[in-house]
């Protein structure tokens, strides 16, 4: 029970202020502070409810949100001072200056390079294992078979297990390459084995030599968009889903990766890599939409590369198959973006297939190779000893 007012014992409380702890507080908070940015001539993002966009004559400016935390660029300082004293006007809210640190995302600044890491947040989990002693490995996981359902004994703390897979999977956003490992770990936090133990132990390990690398970012001229698709098909042993991984590039900068099972069964290889071509399509598509919001519209298709004859054969060829009747959305999904000029799926050599390391584990120097096309290098000279 609650506060009861003598005089109305059937009446409740009415909110008039978001505090935290409440439901209803994050919602509330992020309606008010929507109105007022509306009021001062942002529109709000289709693609993205959490992005602002000022556009008024010369004047341009992003505002990102996430529950407090706010990332403002604008194109003038005079801007930006003008925006940032309406905002402090209305809320209680401090300039922090420069970019430099956003929900544990380390950002550093070296003329027109970006570098992004997590080393801190890498150490802890590794201190947080209680590995902090530990050998590296120059991999995440190794070029075995896949890990099942019943891969060894149980593992007596799961508990442990759930919290340092949790804390590796937020890690991906600047480690794209650790994420094929991170979600095989995943997909048995429900009933851990020692052999799965095993696994997480090792992504540990090769953090343990690896923790200060990191995302690179560099000013490009290039707003082409270009990607790289894979899949590793039937290859859970459980379920004998295959494992689908793609990674986008806005000019020479990594700005997208993924690495998931898929829903479904394919009945070919074919069919494996075609679904995966079709996952990465629709995250073109919503970055094209983003772009044309930002007021930056692409001229030009954007390319997916796939390591697959078929796969790119049935994106161009109207003629339906048997072998894939079945599978007619995406197909239909995928070929309508081409024949609009939109998409092109071309051939690359699997020796050049970028997207092999979101899909299986891979030797020591092919997996270097591709760790280094992702953009993840270790800091610049000015920051290495931080």
């Amino acid at each position: 029970m609650g506060f009861r007012h003598r005089d109305f014992p059937d009446h409740v409380c009415l909110l008039r202020k978001s505090l935290y702890g409440l439901k209803q507080a994050p919602r509330a908070w992020y309606q008010r502070f929507t109105d007022f940015v509306l009021t001062l001539g942002f529109a709000q993002s289709r693609c993205d409810n959490s992005l602002f966009i000022y556009h008024h004559g010369t004047d341009i400016a992003y505002l990102l949100i996430y529950v407090d935390d706010i990332i403002l660029t604008t194109s003038s300082d005079k801007l930006r001072e003008s925006l940032m004293g309406s905002l402090s006007g209305e809320f209680a809210m401090k300039d922090l200056g420069p970019l430099s640190y956003f929900l544990g995302i380390s950002v550093t600044r070296t003329g027109d390079r970006l570098f992004l890491s997590q080393s801190a947040y890498a150490r802890d989990i590794i201190e947080r294992a209680g590995m902090t002693t530990c050998n590296p490995v120059a991999t995440p996981v190794d070029t075995s078979s896949k890990l099942g359902l019943d891969s060894g004994a149980d593992f007596d703390n799961p508990t442990l297990f759930r919290s340092l897979a949790g804390a590796l999977q937020y890690l991906t956003f600047t480690r794209p390459d650790i994420i094929y490992a991170v979600q095989q770990v995943c997909m048995h936090m429900h009933a851990p084995k020692l052999d799965h133990w095993n696994a997480l132990k090792r992504i540990i390990r090769y953090l343990q030599g690896s923790h200060h690398l990191g995302l690179t970012l560099d000013r490009s001229s290039s707003l082409d968009l270009r990607a790289y698709t894979d899949a590793d098909w039937a290859g859970c042993p459980d379920t004998r889903r295959s494992t689908s991984g793609y990674c986008v590039y806005l000019g020479d900068n990594l700005i997208s990766w993924s690495s998931k099972r898929q829903s479904t069964i394919s009945r070919s290889s074919a069919e494996a890599e075609y679904r995966g071509v079709a996952n990465v399509v629709a995250e073109l598509c919503w970055i094209r939409n983003l772009l044309l919001e930002l007021r930056r519209p692409l001229t030009r298709a954007s390319i997916v590369y796939c390591d697959n004859i078929s796969a790119i054969y049935l994106s161009g060829n109207p003629v339906q198959h048997q072998r894939t009747k079945h599978i007619e959305l995406d197909i239909h999904f995928v070929r309508e973006q081409v024949q609009r000029g939109l998409v092109r799926v071309l051939h690359v050599p699997s020796r050049f297939q970028i997207a092999d390391i979101f899909t299986k584990g891979l030797p020591r120097i092919l997996f270097e190779d591709f760790r280094s096309s992702l953009s993840i290098r270790p800091p610049p000279a000015s920051t290495a000893g931080v």
